[in-house]
């Protein structure tokens, strides 16, 4: 099932991208989803010189640690046009310098959820959930390690065309149909799922 999940994300990504007039913008996530994506769009039949990559989310680490976003996606798709995100700078001016370069609206964000029901880096409860002005935002407080990190704020997420959620593994299982069925749910990808243009799940159970 996990292969088959990132493999229907992978057919139907392609199909929107060689579809698009023009440069098609997309965002995507580390982690988890991350290791079962990758791969599969490596060996897809894209225009790689058309499609612009983001990370909806970076750590705040060299972009050759371990824990780097961008290093995971640079490793696995190393044809992929990819704006990084300065971690070198401070947090709060990689934030500024990051959202300069976004489009005005992005075709189409990756995300992945996490049990406690975050996406990128927006955690339950977190002040940042509260952001309306800024499209990136720096955290130094994350609850997950490490501390610092630079992440889209709900609005970016919201306005894309697409935001769709490749969510893997049956320990998430009900944490997604919270987010998906409860009206009242105040988890990070509830909040995205309700408020996105167009939100379709992923899931691998």
């Amino acid at each position: 099932m996990l292969k088959l999940a990132a493999k229907d994300f992978a057919r139907s990504f392609v199909k929107a991208a060689n579809a698009a007039q023009g440069e098609f913008t997309c965002a995507l996530t580390g982690g988890s989803a991350a290791n079962a994506l990758y791969p599969l769009l490596a060996n897809a039949e894209l225009d790689w010189n058309s499609i612009k990559f983001f990370l909806s989310d970076e750590r705040c680490v060299p972009s050759s640690h371990a824990d780097s976003n961008f290093r995971q996606l640079r490793m696995v798709l190393p044809q992929a046009k990819v704006q990084r995100v300065r971690t070198e700078l401070p947090p709060a001016e990689a934030a500024i310098e990051y959202s300069r370069h976004l489009p005005e609206k992005f075709d189409l964000i990756q995300l992945g959820m996490g049990e406690d029901g975050h996406v990128a880096s927006l955690f339950p409860g977190h002040p940042l959930l509260q952001e309306t002005k800024l499209r990136v935002a720096a955290l130094t407080d994350s609850p997950k390690p490490p501390a610092e990190r630079i992440t889209f704020t709900l609005p970016t997420i919201t306005s894309a065309m697409n935001v769709w959620f490749l969510v893997l593994g049956q320990q998430k299982k009900a944490t997604a149909e919270l987010v998906q069925n409860d009206p009242t749910c105040m988890l990070p990808a509830a909040l995205v799922h309700r408020a996105a243009r167009r939100s379709t799940w992923f899931t691998d159970f």
